[in-house]
């Protein structure tokens, strides 16, 4: 599934193409993705100008003036939605659902397994983040509201295992498994402690490690380990540098320890019990 630094990805891909162009139209072959796409949308968009591209959390958010008003289209990649540019007579394949139709390309939402979103928030671009898919999102790792001093506070009241924690998006968003695992890994931190109970000079590592991770994760390009490739069609290569992540049984790259494989929450996750604690 696609995570912060995916989306990420896949926003800076687009957004030289998209912005300041017109949409001229919008071509419907499936709507039935995890919420139906909207019908009004057909009515709504032809004749929109797009202003704005921007993510918040894995959602991301196409911000249009439209001849009545304004409007954001709210995008999420579900577990293996793709969003790319196509000429115009570019024939579609079966998997490929919408189409947004610009005067000289289209971008195309492909997405096999259908548990994407396309959905339409009426209003300023403001408006899209009270939308109730996103008002509850938590706080932005790479943004300064993320500190050491707020995880500290959030991590108090926690009693579970940290991975777990990391990846709840109404505390964290984008903070997926590979990630958590990551970043916890290169905080020394095991996966198994007890939020609560981590001192705060390794919350500091791990504030930091967190943002560390994603940002060379974009540079990476994000991480290839199922379906996902960028905009282009070009993979990702952080996962070439992981630590942990998918080596359960290879040495550990730091210290004399073995990668081990857990379950926690119904998600693989990789750690060195030997620098880890």
């Amino acid at each position: 599934m696609p995570e912060l630094p995916e989306v990420e990805v896949c926003r800076r891909g687009i957004e030289p193409g998209l912005v300041g162009q017109r949409l001229l139209g919008l071509v419907v072959r499936n709507g039935r993705l995890r919420q139906p796409v909207p019908a009004e949308l057909g009515h709504i968009l032809p004749g929109s100008d797009i202003v704005a591209i921007r993510r918040r959390g894995k959602y991301l958010l196409i911000d249009c003036t439209t001849p009545d008003g304004a409007g954001t289209l709210i995008v999420h990649l579900g577990m293996s939605g793709r969003l790319r540019f196509a000429p115009l007579d570019l024939a579609a394949d079966k998997h490929d659902h919408v189409d947004l139709v610009l005067a000289r390309t289209l971008l195309r939402f492909t997405d096999p397994r259908r548990f994407g979103l396309i959905l339409w928030q009426p209003g300023p671009p403001q408006a899209a983040l009270a939308h109730p898919l996103l008002a509850h999102l938590g706080v932005e790792p790479l943004t300064e509201a993320f500190t050491a001093a707020w995880l500290q506070e959030a991590l108090a009241r926690r009693h579970s295992p940290i991975k777990p924690v990391l990846m709840d998006s109404h505390l964290l968003v984008g903070v997926g498994n590979i990630y958590a695992s990551e970043s916890l890994f290169r905080a020394g931190i095991s996966p198994l402690r007890a939020a609560n109970r981590i001192a705060a000079t390794r919350i500091d590592r791990l504030t930091t490690a967190i943002k560390e991770t994603l940002s060379e994760a974009i540079a990476a390009g994000g991480s290839s380990i199922r379906d996902y490739v960028h905009s282009d069609g070009s993979p990702g290569w952080f996962q070439i540098q992981a630590g942990v992540y998918e080596r359960a049984g290879q040495p550990c790259r730091r210290c004399s320890g073995t990668v081990r494989q857990i379950r926690q929450a119904g998600r693989s996750t990789y750690y060195c019990p030997v620098c880890q604690r």
